[in-house]
């Protein structure tokens, strides 16, 4: 059975290198009882592990099409590249590496205290990596410390553990990580409350950020917790509740998952229009997820749609929704040309894409736009 697995897994990254991607993830999910994503539970071969590409069965194939080229870079065996720490930490402010442990189990994460840090009340910023990238990678590809060291905010980075899900994909299309405090939401929600307790936090500005398998889950926690965090930024992500196990998340990447679950606080999204990875109608999806939330929201009102304005590198569409008192609740920010990395994002990170729009300064300023309807958590 092992040998038949690792032969699997071999022919499957034979195809993928040969950019016949559907042909592999067709042998994966066949000969791994439908486990096309993330990569199957157990352990796979170092040797083999090393060779694949960062999203197999998902991964881009040779000559991705558009003008946004994905950076990987050398990795080493956290995760994160040679050049990822200095990058992260560069900014001058404190990083802590922390545990937080409760019933539903541990992760450890980041915590980037910056220098502006004085004790009195800042806003903070917790950062959901995507599948292969760790805490130090996900910090270092989206510049986040660099924005915490200018406009004075606290950020948490949680990683997903190898134990959890061995590609770190966070599990957000499983139904025990789906709900409000249990599995992997339950410990997420812990570390955003643990940096409320611990740390000077104005509790009415703490927000909650994505990338790929990192923006599914968020929509998770946005959708579970409406009452922690009073924003949610969504890059490159999947509707919450669009799956419920390995096939139906493969078919959500692929063709676009309905939301199980509506979201109600303010939602900024931002997804490539070619992305082979997470398809584009994802984002719309995640949209819609938002919008039947909204108040005095009766679906006949048009969102206002821009080319993104001053925006250097690729052009975009952007589309601001309103309800019916005249509020923003959500952006939508499509790429032209863009693939699956984090727009205006730093090369030493996985998955970015050094050409505008940026994404983090953009979630930034909406995120101060926007407050939570409660003072307390």
């Amino acid at each position: 059975m092992k040998d038949d697995r690792n032969a699997t897994m071999a022919e499957a990254l034979r195809l993928t290198r040969d950019g016949r991607l559907m042909e592999a993830t067709a042998l994966l999910q066949k000969g791994l009882g439908g486990a096309g994503l993330p990569m199957p539970a157990g352990p796979v071969p170092a040797t083999l592990q090393a060779q694949l590409p960062l999203e197999l069965p998902l991964g881009r194939p040779v000559g991705l099409a558009g003008n946004s080229p994905l950076v990987r870079p050398s990795l080493n065996r956290s995760g994160s590249s040679p050049d990822a720490a200095a990058a992260a930490s560069a900014p001058g402010g404190e990083i802590r590496h922390l545990i937080h442990s409760e019933t539903a189990g541990s992760r450890t994460y980041h915590f980037y205290i910056p220098t502006g840090y004085v004790g009195a009340p800042v806003p903070l910023v917790i950062m959901l990596h995507g599948g292969t990238q760790d805490a130090t990678d996900f910090a270092a590809g989206t510049r986040m410390n660099d924005l915490a060291e200018l406009h004075t905010f606290l950020v948490a980075y949680p990683e997903q553990s190898t134990a959890a899900n061995n590609g770190r994909y966070w599990n957000w299309f499983r139904t025990g990580d789906q709900q409000r405090d249990e599995g992997e939401p339950a410990i997420l929600a812990g570390i955003t409350r643990r940096v409320i307790s611990d740390y000077a936090v104005d509790e009415t500005r703490v927000y909650i950020v994505g990338f790929s398998s990192g923006g599914a889950m968020a929509t998770v926690m946005a959708a579970a917790y409406p009452d922690l965090y009073a924003a949610a930024g969504i890059h490159s992500g999947l509707a919450p509740g669009a799956a419920h196990d390995l096939p139906s998340a493969f078919a959500a990447m692929q063709n676009g998952g309905t939301a199980g679950f509506t979201i109600d606080m303010p939602l900024i999204v931002f997804h490539g229009d070619r992305d082979n990875i997470v398809a584009p109608i994802n984002a719309d999806r995640v949209i819609a997820s938002r919008i039947r939330a909204a108040s005095g929201f009766d679906g006949q009102r048009p969102p206002t749609t821009t080319d993104g304005g001053d925006q250097p590198g690729h052009s975009v569409s952007r589309k601001i929704y309103r309800d019916g008192h005249d509020k923003v609740v959500a952006e939508q920010w499509i790429v032209d040309g863009g693939s699956h990395a984090w727009f205006g994002g730093n090369p030493v990170g996985s998955y970015t894409d050094a050409q505008g729009p940026d994404a983090s300064a953009e979630m930034l300023r909406f995120f101060l736009e926007h407050r939570s309807r409660v003072t307390a958590h």
